[in-house]
């Protein structure tokens, strides 16, 4: 198994509820699961190959519940990427060299059957996980724009946090409300104030590294 390692953040909108069923083991409110998600890689590296400070992204659909599979995914990375840093990105994200649930890409690829090419696009953002505030865009592909949740009363922002100790994504991760709508590419979704979040990611083919 080829040793790998990534550090860096992803900024994720999904089509459920604040918080995400999914962290509690519950079924998602709107019967099926759909997101996107950009990742900034600060460090990496598969095998010999260098990720650092390259960008990637992903759309999937599932149409129930994401263990029950049946899902279709496509990744985007970074246009500066070379071929070999596109197909290491590959590799990881579609869950190889992993142990068997070890981290979300494993997960997500096993239940997305329907895998699109990969797309090449530029990958800009700008986002700050305290302020739970950030936008990006692909270009070509989707739009993603991240707010605090608002205050139910006062409109104030919100703050909230989740703490995954035995988690394959994350340790903590800063929840959000968020906006995104896709404008190319083989899956179409539109968000509207949804559940969003910021995390910090480390990940190797055994798991999440804790702190």
């Amino acid at each position: 198994m080829i040793d790998w390692s990534i550090r860096g953040e992803e900024m994720v909108n999904c089509n459920c509820n604040f918080g995400c069923p999914c962290q509690f083991g519950v079924l998602p409110n709107e019967g099926n699961c759909e997101a996107v998600i950009v990742y900034d890689i600060e460090t990496g590296h598969y095998g010999d190959i260098n990720l650092d400070g390259l960008r990637a992204a992903a759309v999937y659909h599932w149409p129930g519940a994401i263990h029950e599979g049946n899902g279709q995914m496509q990744l985007i990375i970074d246009k500066g990427a070379s071929a070999e840093q596109v197909a290491a990105l590959e590799a990881i994200m579609t869950g190889k060299d992993t142990v068997e649930m070890g981290t979300m890409w494993f997960v997500y690829s096993a239940m997305s059957p329907e895998k699109y090419p990969t797309l090449r696009a530029g990958i800009d953002l700008d986002w700050s996980s305290e302020d739970r505030t950030g936008r990006a865009t692909v270009d070509g592909i989707f739009d993603i724009e991240l707010r605090p949740i608002p205050n139910i009363v006062t409109g104030d922002p919100h703050r909230v946090s989740i703490q995954l100790p035995n988690g394959f994504e994350f340790r903590h991760a800063e929840m959000a409300s968020g906006t995104s709508k896709t404008t190319g590419g083989d899956i179409s979704l539109a968000f509207d104030k949804t559940h969003a979040h910021f995390a910090q990611l480390h990940l190797t083919g055994q798991g999440v590294v804790s702190a």
